[in-house]
């Protein structure tokens, strides 16, 4: 069975365009690839957490992906500082990557531009890092979005380096793993592209209903449609995007031909959105709080997913540092 490997951020809630996006997508394929599944804290370092959001921001994530699918008995399910052998592969393979390619990535050329005062050499390396959660797995296939593509073949990169220099085959190149219908993009309720934790425009699966409901009536919207027929403007094709996600067809429908007719009704549309919004992740609050709550189990889960990653890397870091030249006397 082929594997796949894919981080969690360790900040933040979940919100729709996570749960539309690659979260379904992890709870399928949990049931045909060998999956690995870890919280990337380690790599939220790069931002200095306080150390106790750093603890409750973990829990929080981990919590809410065990609520929206994940099966700890299906996929291992663990914490990246748990697993001692990634950064001890790290350490290997910052002696195979070069100052000029960590400063020629866009993320690091992003990173220096929004936060001058905060350039450290964790940002400069966070592809290696990257590469080595992957290679100690020798994942197969990562899910990652077009922002991660080059860190993705920077790994496939020191893969081939290491397999060169050492003369062995210890790294597969693993391949960007493409879903079938491809990704889902869950716009904004502000109108301007994708929802996202930065822009402040999304909605959590941790939200009431009151708060759903809130947000979804300030979502922008136009003065209305003039003409029949008439093609829809970006925010308001956001809504019914939405409305496609969460709602019956039928419902889809009728507020197109409310649209097509010019008699939409806008405050309408958004309770209906908002309620079917709340059919699909009030569900998964009540599951996230029950899991929060229950420390025995998440210790359990973590600490199963921390064996069974750990039977993996070990294995992996073995070969990798009999094939450098490290041996025991």
């Amino acid at each position: 069975m082929e594997t796949v490997l894919s981080g969690i951020r360790s900040t933040g809630h979940l919100h729709l365009g996570n749960y539309f996006g690659a979260l379904r997508n992890f709870v399928k394929m949990q049931n045909d690839y060998n999956c690995f599944f870890f919280i990337a804290d380690l790599h939220s370092l790069t931002t200095h957490p306080h150390p106790d959001d750093f603890h409750a921001s973990v829990k929080i994530i981990l919590s809410e992906y065990l609520a929206a699918g994940l099966d700890p008995d299906k996929c291992a399910l663990f914490i990246q500082s748990d697993i001692p052998e990634v950064s001890e592969l790290y350490v290997l393979l910052n002696m195979l990557a070069y100052k000029g390619e960590m400063e020629r990535t866009a993320s690091f050329k992003d990173k220096v531009r929004l936060n001058p005062e905060n350039v450290n050499t964790g940002l400069l390396t966070y592809p290696v890092l990257m590469a080595a959660d992957i290679l100690v797995h020798r994942a197969n296939y990562v899910p990652v979005g077009k922002d991660q593509e080059q860190h993705l073949e920077i790994t496939r990169v020191l893969a081939r380096r290491f397999n060169s220099m050492y003369g062995c085959d210890v790294f597969p190149e693993p391949q960007s793993f493409k879903f079938g219908s491809g990704p889902i993009k869950v716009p904004g309720l502000d109108g301007n592209g994708k929802m996202g934790k930065s822009e402040g425009n999304g909605i959590y699966l941790y939200d009431d209903e009151q708060t759903i409901t809130k947000k979804v009536m300030r979502a922008v919207t136009d003065s209305g449609p003039t003409e029949p027929n008439s093609e829809k403007p970006v925010v308001i094709e956001n809504l019914f995007t939405l409305l496609k996600l969460v709602s019956e067809p039928s419902t889809v429908e009728y507020f197109n031909e409310k649209w097509n007719d010019c008699s939409i009704r806008y405050g309408d549309l958004k309770k209906q959105l908002a309620a079917d919004i709340c059919k699909v992740t009030l569900p998964i609050r009540e599951k996230i709080d029950a899991i929060y709550n229950d420390d025995a189990y998440l210790h359990r889960v973590t600490s199963e997913g921390r064996d069974k990653a750990r039977a993996s890397a070990s294995a992996t870091l073995a070969l990798a540092k009999k094939a450098v030249g490290f041996r025991t006397f």
